[in-house]
């Protein structure tokens, strides 16, 4: 059984976990921890814990339990206290609070949705990000990013690879990055010391699943800049690109311009075809890029 580590966050890594769990897979999700917004954002102030956001949507994608995954991603829409939290946030800051730990919450987590694979933190060293943006401005927390085009992003702090993130990595066949938020739930993990070097001793071949469109911290960009600047945080080329060469429909297109956003031109030597999922929104089709990872890993 080929052994696949994904490595991202948010609802990239939602998406493609959903469609690789139903291939014969030994699946390790390795989420970032830099979340700073939202329900997230406000558990991590209050009660001092790690961001638990993206790793209750990579739980939650690959749970074989629908009510559980209803229940994890129940959103309180009432009441002053409890509004806007993800009941998921909360049961994992309790899980948390009871195991003294965000890795055996996480555990204990798995084991209560029943989880194909395995879900780990990037680090377990509390960081925050920040950003130098086109305008040389400098910010700090991954949600005041995103908006505006990047120069360069950083950790606030040093931060070191999770052991069993890093056993994971080095015991790869395949790793897998992106789609996703490029410089919020991609990049981040490659500054946190030890995960680059993993990656390079490990003998993975590396897959990037480069995104539909642009957001404004990305603005311009073209699948080869999304390459080149993965390359240079990696310090190292991805082995695959799987590329979407079909463009949403136009009342889409006009809708994400609004927004900032635009197509990203395939114009990289990889692998392009219709990855475009049939909804009123530019995403990936998950069964459709696990299929052809499932041909790349069958080589």
């Amino acid at each position: 059984m080929k052994k696949i580590v994904v490595i991202g966050g948010g609802t990239g890594s939602f998406n493609i976990l959903s469609g690789l769990k139903n291939f014969d897979f030994e699946l390790t999700s390795i989420v970032s921890m830099m979340d700073s917004g939202g329900s997230t954002g406000i558990l991590r102030d209050e009660f001092g814990i790690l961001p638990p956001g993206d790793v209750r949507q990579c739980l939650v994608a690959l749970s074989d339990s629908p009510l559980m995954r209803k229940l994890f991603e129940y959103r309180f829409s009432k009441g002053k206290t409890l509004n806007g939290h993800s009941m998921g946030n909360l049961l994992l800051t309790a899980l948390k609070e009871i195991t003294g730990s965000e890795d055996e919450a996480i555990l204990k987590a798995s084991e209560i949705l029943r989880i194909k694979g395995k879900v780990l933190p990037i680090t377990m060293d509390n960081c925050h990000l920040g950003a130098e943006l086109q305008n040389k401005k400098i910010v700090i927390g991954e949600s005041k990013i995103g908006k505006e085009k990047v120069n360069k992003i950083f950790l606030t702090k040093k931060a070191k690879i999770f052991y069993y993130s890093k056993k994971a990595i080095l015991n790869a066949d395949f790793i897998i990055l992106g789609p996703g938020d490029f410089y919020t739930s991609i990049v981040p993990n490659l500054l946190v010391k030890g995960v680059t070097s993993a990656i390079k001793t490990s003998k993975a071949k590396i897959i990037f699943v480069c995104n539909i469109m642009t957001k404004g911290e990305t603005k311009n960009f073209k699948a080869s800049d999304y390459v080149k600047e993965l390359s240079k945080y990696l310090k190292n080329k991805p082995d695959f690109v799987l590329m979407n060469n079909k463009k949403p429909s136009n009342k889409i297109i006009e809708r994400y311009k609004k927004e900032g956003s635009e197509f990203v031109a395939p114009d990289y030597e990889g692998i392009k075809k219709d990855f475009l999922r049939r909804t009123d929104y530019a995403r990936h089709d998950s069964n459709k890029l696990a299929k052809e990872i499932f041909q790349i890993t069958s080589y």
